[in-house]
């Protein structure tokens, strides 16, 4: 079960990437924000569940 926990939220953070990414081309500033914060929750819920992810500067919390 963890496996597939694990492989989901991955394909939930490469999505939420792809998405930002697709917005920032197309100077959605409001998109690319919104997708911003949706990669750092799905960071939060990795980390809280001791999955490791590589993360852009940009995608660090802010203390």
């Amino acid at each position: 079960m963890s496996d597939v926990f694990d492989q989901e939220l991955r394909e939930q953070i490469a999505e939420a990437r792809r998405q930002r990414a697709s917005a920032r081309a197309a100077a959605d500033e409001d998109g690319a924000q919104a997708y911003a914060g949706r990669v750092r929750q799905l960071l939060r819920i990795a980390a809280h569940h001791g999955i490791e992810v590589e993360c852009a500067a940009e995608e660090e919390e802010e203390d």
